[in-house]
């Protein structure tokens, strides 16, 4: 497959921090191209590349107003992200629990206590 043929998915779109930064802007609200580009150092191109990659993904969609392009959040697909994500949490909970339990008894690993 050529990378001109390549479909995005959710975890590739979100996986540059460009992205993100778009995802959250559109999370206030449809924008136009020119506003997006406002807030980047970038070039309208590459961040026509960016939503190029986010529209693929089908966490944007743009509609024609005028002349310009506005482009809205679709957050439907980061629920796969969500579920993903979700299954590793028992980890993070486990080791959360371990250090509290550690914090709170440091007798029983033979850690002094200063007073």
């Amino acid at each position: 497959m050529t990378s001109s043929a390549e479909k995005y998915d959710v975890f590739q779109a979100v996986a540059d921090p460009t992205r993100r930064k778009v995802l959250q802007l559109l999370a206030g609200g449809e924008l136009p191209i020119s506003a997006i580009t406002s807030h980047f150092p970038m070039s309208r191109t590459a961040i026509a590349k960016h939503l190029h990659i986010l529209s693929e993904a089908e966490l944007v969609s743009g509609r024609k107003v005028g002349r310009e392009k506005r482009f809205r959040l679709q957050p439907e697909p980061l629920n796969e992200l969500k579920e993903w994500l979700s299954f590793y949490e028992r980890f993070w909970d486990n080791k959360l629990s371990i250090l509290k339990h550690v914090v709170e008894n440091p007798e029983e690993k033979g850690l002094k206590v200063e007073e």
